[in-house]
């Protein structure tokens, strides 16, 4: 994605490993990110939150209630991606929601 260090994919990847799937911050960006960090959690996922509520990413997805959690809000994020993929058969949440940002992402 433009202005991003990551792909829509694997923005999309992180909200369904952390919002849908349940996993850890730490296990989410173990799965997702290449690099180490000393940072405690992952903030960056919280700012791609941000950026979709101030929708300069992934505009398609609907708002969410103000005291909605993070966990609620990267999940919001990865239905409605998932909800976006072109091919059903694709067996994982993870696969789907990959899929489904290249195409929620065109906007």
């Amino acid at each position: 994605m433009a202005r991003r260090h990551y792909s829509a994919g694997a923005i999309a990847l992180a909200c369904a490993l952390y919002g849908m799937l349940g996993a850890t911050l730490s296990d989410t960006r173990r799965r997702t990110s290449p690099w180490r960090s000393a940072e405690a959690g992952w903030p960056t996922l919280r700012r791609w939150l941000q950026a979709v509520e101030r929708r300069v990413l992934f505009r398609v997805v609907r708002p969410w209630p103000r005291e909605a959690l993070l966990r609620a809000r990267a999940e919001r994020v990865a239905a409605t991606l998932v909800a976006f993929a072109p091919l059903p058969h694709l067996v994982s949440i993870e696969a789907r929601a990959f899929e489904g940002a290249a195409f929620a992402g065109r906007d």
